[in-house]
């Protein structure tokens, strides 16, 4: 990129959304700091800013394309240093409702790593920028602002090892990824600029995690194992091959039924899951420390996009915006999809314009996202929510597309490249789907969708 947008850009939060979005801003400012209270360099463990840094981590295949244009070939080094790649549904096995999804090539690539090992090779890019720096062991106490509050001018930080002593960092452009925990809404609210609206969706999600070394291998040429949870039994596992020769398992539950954290508890939670498979596997093999269990109440995301007016010089990306149910592993996907959005931006040379780059992230990163996984979570009866006539027929729908998944190999593709946020749900609608979806659902489709198919109607009836 060759004109500048500005002098400096700081990024609050040295967290996956905010090494996308440095990346990013090195192309756009001549100066790039990161801040955060961690010790980053070098990390190569579980940090204290990512409590759920144990956990399974997803990168859907979207996500993946996004961070291989930041950092070409990054996924060929990822590979090299022990993550594991493979087909979207031919090497990662899928179970919904208890049935295993048919096995087919779709040409998308999974990668499979743990949080820590995909975090420090990405941060090691970043770290490589020229015009990028880290200052760490810091805390964000507050933004600067000029008088009126109209802009903001930078940020102030005290060093954790020095006594506490603040430093005031000026810039052209402040970016918030610090989370869920940000506290940009009260300082929105200190500026005079009012509430921030925030909805929510209690979903109760429970979910623990444990490393093995396998002694006998369960994959059989595949590199992870999904046992979705279901409306029928709202509790799930996965298991993936992961960097250091290792396996993750992770058992959820939500609505309050959580996987125990000991290790008797832990192995009779997975047996309780829709299959077998990571049960069995697990009985000779070599757990690497005591399962870690870490609990996620409620969904939020919060929309700054409504505001009537927002301080220039400021933007908010990844969690803070927008924290999701986890156990659909959405989360580093929809930072790496808003980061799209900043480059477009800053395409343009000059500062972007925050509130309309806000509106442009809901818009084109989080709220397909969000309604998918509402509507998804609203297909458990013990969710609150509103159930509407549209989304009851969703629910039903989708029911049919899972089990003509577990029969149709094209059905069953279709259906992935909609988790992987590759396709938009309504991808499933498309007629060669439809006609799929309802030939092998005859017995079960309501009977006004089975009219659709000519001659099909006649037969559904007689299908026991």
């Amino acid at each position: 990129m060759g004109t500048k947008c500005g002098d400096r850009a700081i990024v609050l939060g040295g967290s996956m959304a905010g090494l996308f979005a440095a990346r990013v801003l090195s192309d756009a400012y001549t100066h790039v700091t990161v801040v955060d209270r961690d010790t980053l360099t070098g990390a190569t463990e579980p940090r204290k800013g990512v409590p759920q840094g144990r956990q399974v981590h997803g990168l859907l295949a979207s996500g993946h394309h996004v961070i291989e244009e930041l950092f070409p070939g990054i996924t060929d080094d990822m590979v090299r240093a022990g993550a594991h790649l493979g087909d979207l549904a031919g090497n990662l096995r899928w179970y919904v409702n208890g049935v295993r999804l048919r096995r087919t090539r779709t040409g998308v690539q999974a990668l499979t790593s743990s949080r820590p090992f995909l975090e420090r090779h990405v941060r090691e890019r970043v770290q490589a920028l020229p015009n990028v720096e880290f200052l760490e062991r810091r805390d964000i106490l507050r933004l600067c602002t000029t008088p009126g509050h109209d802009t903001v001018t930078g940020a102030v930080v005290a060093r954790q090892d020095d006594g506490g002593a603040e430093e005031t960092l000026t810039a052209d452009l402040v970016v918030d990824t610090t989370g869920r925990g940000s506290r940009t809404p009260a300082w929105l609210a200190e500026f005079g600029y009012g509430q921030v609206e925030e909805e929510r969706q209690k979903i109760g999600l429970g979910y623990t995690t444990c490393h093995y070394r396998m002694r006998s291998d369960p994959y059989r040429g595949d590199t992870a194992i999904n046992i979705m949870a279901s409306p029928a039994l709202p509790r799930g596992a996965i298991a993936a091959k992961v960097d250091g020769d290792r396996t993750v398992v992770t058992a959820y539950g939500i609505l309050g039924d959580h996987p125990p954290a000991d290790h008797e508890g832990f192995l009779g939670f997975i047996k309780s899951v829709a299959a077998p498979d990571i049960y069995d596997a697990l009985q000779d093999a070599e757990p690497l420390h005591t399962p870690v269990a870490y609990r996620f109440p409620v969904s939020l995301r919060r929309r700054y996009e409504r505001l009537p007016r927002f301080p220039r010089g400021l933007l908010v990306m990844g969690d803070a915006v927008c924290s999701l149910n986890p156990s659909y592993a959405q989360g580093m996907t929809v930072a790496a999809l808003e980061t799209r959005t900043l480059r477009r931006h800053l395409r343009s040379g000059r500062a972007p314009q925050p509130l309309a780059f806000q509106r442009d992230i809901a818009r084109d990163a989080v709220d397909r996202v969000w309604n998918l996984m509402t509507g998804s979570d609203r297909a458990y009866p013990g969710v609150e929510g509103e159930r509407h006539l549209m989304d009851r027929a969703g629910h039903s729908y989708v029911t049919l597309v899972q089990r003509a998944g577990t029969r149709d190999p094209d059905v069953a593709a279709a259906f992935l490249r909609v988790i992987a946020l590759l396709e938009p749900e309504e991808s499933l609608l498309r007629p060669t789907i439809l006609l799929r979806v309802l030939k092998h659902s005859l017995g079960t489709a309501p009977a006004y969708l089975r009219a659709l198919i000519p001659g099909t109607a006649e037969r559904g009836a007689r299908t026991p």
